[in-house]
């Protein structure tokens, strides 16, 4: 997997990536070119067999201010509906590349993330926060319809319909008390154990059956749209399919000899 980006920083070690912004002088906002190249790095993790856990972390204290107000909102301003499109369709490629690569991403936060740096976190498996963490869907306070990047339909899947709303109505930052006890937020760590406490929850996900997560990843994305019954469906073939990988010998041979098992991911 690339790790000599030029918009972002990456880098892979015990095949967990880390990657943040890149911009701690103005919380790390987003440009046209940081989403773009984002985009495609999540999109050839799908093919990636060095990498089994994302860590999208904070540079500098923050997370994410969004996108940035001189490089994109100004611009933004000036551009016709085909070009508007065009940019909209490629920030919303990034939530799918995000959520359809495969790999369990975990978020780590610190300080501002809000307006795309808030989609960011949101479209990630798992959310750590410190207490400093400040989280806001600000599209309405910019002028815009809080239906940005897939909002309307996977917040209210984490945090329930009507606090989902109440957010994308209001703009309103919440704390990082309110964002865990809501439930966006795994939990609270402290900010100088952030970083430590994302890469023990990556190694405890790495040291598993990675082809079993990517299959986890892929049914708590695809389910939503399904009935019960093709769920279930769903689940049967997909439990059937990591039966005959050798992670699930492994963790037989190993319950037998009651050992713990090595996962090797295939």
């Amino acid at each position: 997997m690339r790790s000599d980006v030029k918009h972002f920083q990456c880098e892979i070690k015990d095949r967990i990536a880390t990657v943040r912004l890149d911009r701690p002088d103005r919380k790390n906002p987003l440009t046209f070119d940081s989403y773009a190249e984002l985009r495609d790095w999540f999109r050839d993790l799908v093919y990636a067999d060095d990498v089994d856990v994302v860590i999208f972390g904070s540079n500098g204290g923050n997370f994410s201010s969004g996108g940035d107000v001189h490089d994109i909102i100004g611009p933004l301003t000036q551009m016709n509906m085909k070009e508007l499109l065009r940019f909209t369709r490629m920030t919303g490629d990034l939530v799918k590349a995000i959520v359809n690569c495969g790999k369990p991403v975990i978020a780590a936060v610190d300080g501002v993330c809000v307006g795309a740096g808030a989609i960011i976190a949101m479209a990630s498996d798992l959310r750590l926060a410190t207490a400093e963490a400040k989280t806001a869907f600000l599209f309405t306070r910019v002028g815009l319809a809080g239906c940005d990047m897939g909002a309307c339909a996977i917040l209210p899947r984490i945090i329930g319909q009507t606090r989902a709303a109440e957010l994308l109505y209001t703009g309103r930052a919440i704390s990082a008390e309110e964002g865990e006890r809501w439930g966006f937020y795994n939990r609270l760590v402290a900010g100088e154990t952030l970083e430590d406490e994302a890469l023990k929850l990556a190694q405890k996900i790495q040291a598993g059956p990675n082809f079993a997560h990517m299959m986890t990843k892929t049914m708590l994305a695809q389910e939503w749209a399904m009935s019960i019954e093709q769920a279930i469906e769903a689940e049967a073939q997909a439990q059937a399919i990591c039966m005959q990988t050798g992670d699930f010998e492994r963790a037989y041979n190993a319950f037998v000899a009651k050992e713990r098992p090595v996962f090797e991911g295939d």
